[in-house]
């Protein structure tokens, strides 16, 4: 008896934890994992100049969020200038962020560092992002990018 205990604990457990992106509009003043001082965040069109230094940065980013996991809301991307986005993964996957994200001003607490994303990677966001086919079978080259390991993002505008 207590080993089916055991059992049907451990699949509701296992259940509960097969998160989704939060529902929401992601209104000005929410907060996704830890809470968030704007003060002294740094424009994200800053990012290329603080990595051009340093491997790592220990930053508050404001700017703008592009895009976000369509599947959980486990990642999400922030525009750095016109032609570079930053992509932002959640500590611990402590947290998600909703889709509703995209499009918000925001402020993103994190390590910021680089890194060359493999082909399978991208693909595997890509399809997370639900790009088609065609898009998907476009990746063959690896990606260097920006990367934020978040610890809490704030809607700020």
């Amino acid at each position: 008896m207590k080993k089916i205990i055991l059992v049907l604990a451990l699949l509701i457990s296992a259940v509960a934890m097969n998160a989704q992106a939060p529902k929401g509009k992601a209104n000005v003043g929410d907060t996704y994992g830890a809470k968030v001082d704007v003060k002294d965040a740094i424009n994200a069109s800053e990012l290329p100049a603080q990595l051009a230094k340093k491997d790592t940065v220990v930053a508050k980013v404001k700017g703008k969020a592009v895009a976000s996991c369509a599947s959980k809301g486990c990642w999400m991307t922030l525009q750095v200038n016109d032609s570079t986005t930053a992509f932002i993964k959640m500590k611990d996957y402590g947290f998600f962020v909703p889709t509703a994200i995209a499009g918000k001003m925001v402020v993103v607490d994190g390590n910021v560092y680089t890194k060359t994303t493999s082909v399978e990677e991208l693909k595997h966001y890509a399809e997370d992002a639900k790009k088609s086919q065609k898009e998907i079978d476009a990746i063959t080259q690896p990606k260097n990018e920006i990367r934020i390991m978040a610890n809490g993002i704030v809607v700020v505008e």
